[in-house]
């Protein structure tokens, strides 16, 4: 990062965005469940008293002792990437973030109170400079929107699940709310990614490093085209069963299939949306209070219902099928009762009520 007077500034020209609230990136199931959690009253105060209880002072302390912290004197490239992601998305308060030793590339940001983000040496290693600043900017955007609080419940949940595995009830109350917000939380990871796109500006960039997620450092041997035509036939291929155990193998999860998440990110950067963002043209954070929960559900199941529309994946497909064909017979049923539609080809209302062949076939 370059300096111009006493702010800070990326070293690249990127688009800033100012105010920007994190309605503008997240994904509508992720958006209507963060604007029902905001208004209702004294949430904030139910989870900071829930901080009691859960191990996040443990994990700061864990990190701090046995992790390395970024900033000017260690792993400095990557405290300039988070300034400049910080600066970028108008998030004031710059979180602390670690390198934890770990063979395997993950990044995370979790806390209550404050978020702190967490990226492991297998990923600083794996990705290059772009790539990496998607990620940082995908963490940025989870502590932007506040998804880091949902993220240490669940690892608090997921903990506790196992403690009480061996009563019956007990572990199947939790694990149906850990079921719950791992679907919440692979929304929040579609979310993510969208802000690590705004963030780095580079649609390229994100896609190699959703690629080397999936792959490792091979980008000699992988071509985008061709992962993202994986992503298309992981949808549609296959049969009903093919369909049940997609569910079953995504149920664990608290990420998103990778090729899945690179075709709905090349998907959003190609929207509208994308560019009304990029144009200057996004929601600002002064007016998240203003926000109207119907209409963020409406948006939610409005998104649900053109997935299952579009999908061709053949259980969604079914489903459309049936919910198509209800709504036909519906529509007959209501006419035929009704005597809707009669009329038309110039016939009457007169002519259905007299029996005539005419009016019943819509012909006199």
């Amino acid at each position: 990062m370059t300096e111009t007077g006493f702010e800070k500034v990326p070293a690249r020209d990127r688009r800033r965005f100012p105010g920007i609230s994190s309605r503008a990136y997240e994904h509508p199931a992720d958006r209507s469940a963060l604007v029902a959690l905001r208004k209702l009253s004294g949430f904030d105060t139910v989870f900071k008293a829930l901080s009691g209880l859960l191990p996040e002072r443990s994990l700061r302390l864990l990190f701090l002792s046995d992790s390395v912290r970024v900033g000017e004197t260690q792993f400095p490239h990557l405290h300039a990437m988070l300034r400049d992601a910080c600066y970028i998305l108008d998030l004031e308060k710059v979180p602390q973030m670690y390198v934890q030793q770990d063979p395997r590339p993950n990044a995370m940001c979790i806390g209550l109170d404050e978020p702190i983000i967490v990226v492991t040496t297998s990923l600083v290693e794996l990705l290059d400079e772009e790539e990496m600043r998607a990620v940082v900017g995908h963490e940025v955007g989870h502590a932007l929107s506040g998804h880091s609080v949902y993220r240490t419940i669940l690892l608090f949940l997921t903990n506790l699940a196992l403690k009480v595995a061996w009563i019956p009830l007990g572990n199947v109350a939790i694990m149906t709310l850990v079921t719950a917000l791992r679907e919440w939380f692979r929304k929040s990871e579609l979310s993510a990614d969208r802000a690590g796109l705004l963030v780095g500006q580079d649609v390229t960039a994100s896609m190699r490093g959703l690629m080397k997620l999936a792959g490792g450092n091979h980008l000699h041997e992988m071509n985008v085209d061709a992962f993202l035509e994986q992503a298309d036939e992981y949808e549609k291929g296959g049969d009903l069963r093919d369909s049940v155990l997609k569910i079953l193998n995504m149920l664990p999860r608290t990420h998103p299939f990778t090729t899945v998440r690179a075709a709905e990110l090349k998907k959003w950067s190609q929207s509208r949306d994308y560019q009304r963002v990029m144009d200057g043209h996004y929601p600002r954070r002064e007016e998240d209070k203003d926000t109207s929960v119907t209409d963020s559900f409406r948006e939610s199941a409005a998104h649900y219902a053109d997935s299952v529309r579009t999908s061709k994946d053949p259980l969604f497909k079914l489903v459309g099928d049936i919910a198509g064909g209800a709504a036909d017979m519906g529509g007959r049923l209501r006419d035929k009762f009704t005597g809707a539609g009669a009329g038309s080809g110039g016939g009457s209302g007169t002519d259905t009520a007299s029996g005539g062949k005419g009016g019943a076939t819509g012909q006199g």
